[in-house]
């Protein structure tokens, strides 16, 4: 298995094909879709509002985020962070309005990099899709979250969890070894990636252990729902605010 350390690297092995593999994922840009409505109907009441797509990659949560929110009559100034290279060089080449733009960097820096990132001041929501797996210091990475909300903003994070049941488990592994890595091996000849998204969702915490996390970076208001269909139990959105006070 890969280390975390490496996974930038297999992004960018990856990234020439990404969209046009993850777009095989029946209702993949659905969920997407349906976690930036759970940020935006949740963020603080005003025409514009400052957003950052934490670990963005090529692009297609940001345009998730940006198609929400043209249908609810909002302007957003979104931030994209990724730590890959080539994913920020997909999402780059793509077309995006003034207020979209993206910056290079590890989800573990934003603390530290926030006034170099240009999100001096705070944000009012944060959308992190199919990071929180990739990353070691995740109550770290919670706590700077946190801290860079203005007080009501809100975290949403979608990603993969089966550690609380051996049904989702087998589901996970059968969709994995038979669909998505037979698939990247004829499409890319790049595997890497595919095997440690197998791995990294198997050993990702269950949803009540990161239910934990979020209580403990000081979150409050915690809701989870999942995916409907094959990713009943094992694709979940969280959502979670900052205290107004």
């Amino acid at each position: 298995m890969i280390t975390t350390e490496e996974v930038p690297l297999a992004f960018d092995e990856a990234a020439p094909s990404y969209d046009w593999l993850v777009a095989r994922n029946p209702g993949y840009h659905a969920h997407l879709a349906s976690a930036a409505e759970a940020l935006l109907t949740a963020l603080p009441e005003g025409s514009k509002a400052r957003v950052v797509d934490l670990g963005c990659g090529s692009g297609a949560s940001t345009r998730a985020l940006l198609d929400t929110g043209d249908r609810a009559g909002r302007t957003l100034e979104i931030t994209g962070v990724d730590a890959s290279r080539g994913m920020l060089d997909e999402a780059t080449d793509k077309v995006w309005p003034r207020g979209v733009r993206f910056e290079h960097g590890l989800a573990q820096e934003l603390g530290a990099r926030a006034e170099e990132l240009g999100l001096a001041g705070g944000v009012d929501g944060v959308l992190a899709a199919y990071l929180f797996r990739n990353v070691s210091e995740r109550d770290e990475v919670l706590e700077d979250v946190h801290r860079l909300l203005v007080p009501g903003g809100v975290l949403v994070v979608q990603e993969y969890s089966v550690a609380h049941s051996r049904a989702a488990d087998l589901v996970w592994s059968l969709v994995c070894w038979l669909v998505v890595i037979p698939l990247s091996w004829l499409t890319s000849r790049q595997t890497r990636l595919y095997r440690y998204l197998w791995q990294s969702v198997r050993g990702f915490d269950s949803v009540q252990v990161f239910v934990d996390r979020l209580y403990r970076a000081g979150y409050v208001d915690v809701e989870v729902r999942t995916a409907p269909g094959w990713q009943r139990g094992i694709l979940h959105t969280f959502r979670a605010g900052k205290p107004v006070r």
